[in-house]
């Protein structure tokens, strides 16, 4: 299967109603959640990225982020980057945050501090909010809450440049905004 073809466009399709479902009934059941995640995924071939991927987000997504965790990473080892680059960056994310949940979150930090310098896209703010907490949990709020003024920074509709100059502030030496 390739992504973009007619197969995958329904299968995608399916998986997006799956977590639509999931999303708009807060009391549904993980395990029935999970499982109809699992169906998805076993019309895939054996050892897929992708459904590897979605297998993790299901779990994660159930409050079980050490199951999610391995899931992750095997995903990200098949190569998920080839066939979704936008999946491989919301694996890193989802994988630095289950990290953090697990007490890993000096792994969290080395995973998404290289996403910082990636191509920008619409989870850049993400990768700097994950990553902030990665660095909260490690008792690094200064530079946590730098990433994070500084991704909200742009969304405002004033004080824009005050907010970016003490999002820098917090982090270097002799800078700030006064």
């Amino acid at each position: 299967m390739c992504e973009g073809g007619p197969v995958d466009r329904d299968w995608e399709d399916r998986v997006t109603a799956a977590w639509a479902a999931f999303d708009a009934d807060p009391g549904q059941d993980g395990a029935r959640f999970r499982a109809g995640i699992e169906a998805l995924a076993a019309e895939l071939p054996a050892g897929s990225p992708l459904a590897l991927f979605e297998r993790g987000c299901a779990w994660d997504s159930t409050g079980h982020s050490d199951r999610a965790v391995p899931l992750y990473q095997e995903a990200l080892a098949r190569g998920l980057d080839e066939v979704s680059r936008y999946k491989g960056r919301r694996t890193r994310i989802q994988l630095a945050s289950s990290l953090r949940n697990t007490g890993r979150a000096e792994a969290g930090v080395a995973l998404l501090t290289p996403e910082l310098d990636a191509p920008s896209d619409e989870l850049d703010d993400a990768v700097r909010a994950c990553l902030a907490l990665c660095l909260s949990s490690l008792g690094r709020d200064r530079e946590g809450l730098s990433l994070v003024l500084g991704a909200l920074a742009p969304h405002l509709p004033r004080y824009r440049r005050s907010m970016a100059a003490y999002a820098r502030g917090l982090v270097e030496p002799e800078g700030g905004a006064g």
